[in-house]
């Protein structure tokens, strides 16, 4: 049986352990059947969206607005869990950094505009920091 994940939100935010995915990543819309190296998808009445690395955009010549960086919190979050989008979110939002979010099974990952993923990683580190400060209070 899998593992479902933690479900407490002040363990999530002590937890979260950003890391930066190595790579440049594109969101691109697509109506093609043709088979794309995406890294994630999601079907919408409109058509396709996939996510690449920027080189296979390229290569397929596919259009693109901005690039992105990739953030995987390491931290297993259940699917049940509540909050944790929210705390995210609001962690870079009060520092004006865009932010994407894909779910999986065993972690959430942002997609953050790329020239801002530094400071993105610092904004999720200082929210981890401050809930362990608080002793779980974020």
């Amino acid at each position: 049986m899998n593992d479902p994940g933690l479900r407490d939100l002040d363990e999530l935010l002590r937890r979260l352990e950003p890391v930066l995915r190595p790579g440049e990543f594109v969101v691109v819309s697509t109506t093609s059947e043709v088979t794309l190296p995406a890294l994630a998808t999601v079907d919408e009445d409109e058509g396709r969206t996939l996510v690449l690395e920027r080189h296979e955009a390229d290569a397929f010549r596919l259009g693109h607005v901005g690039t992105f960086a990739w953030i995987t919190l390491t931290v297993h979050s259940s699917l049940e869990a509540v909050g944790l989008t929210a705390a995210v979110a609001r962690a870079l939002a009060d520092r004006d950094i865009p932010c994407n979010v894909l779910a999986g099974f065993h972690h959430d990952h942002l997609l953050v505009p790329s020239d801002r993923a530094n400071e993105a990683i610092a904004a999720l580190r200082d929210l981890s920091a401050s809930a362990s400060d608080a002793g779980g209070q974020p």
